[in-house]
């Protein structure tokens, strides 16, 4: 365990050529990456429910559940719409 302790401490990124990351470089790029894939997911979702919401056939349950999955979806988009706006504000005042 003492050769593990030693060798993690006596590393110097800059001798191996890996690059040093401050973490306000990183947050930005992980935020970015999560908020993209919950709009990709919900413009799936959107999608998804449009096709469902035109092959129901007129049938009231199948269309009460299309409209509500595109009603959710929205609702998410606008909640990571408003989380991005936040985010960037006090990422913003921070750099």
């Amino acid at each position: 365990m003492n050769i593990l302790t030693t060798l993690a401490v006596t590393i110097d990124p800059d001798t191996i050529n890996v690059p040093a990351v401050k973490a306000d470089e990183l947050l930005p790029g992980i935020l970015s990456t999560v908020y993209f894939a919950a709009g990709a997911a919900a413009i799936i979702v959107i999608v998804i429910a449009g096709i469902f919401y035109s092959i129901s056939q007129g049938q009231p349950d199948k269309i009460k559940r299309a409209k509500e999955a595109i009603l959710y979806s929205v609702v998410g988009l606008v909640v990571i719409m408003v989380a991005f706006v936040i985010t960037n504000f006090i990422a913003g005042r921070f750099a």
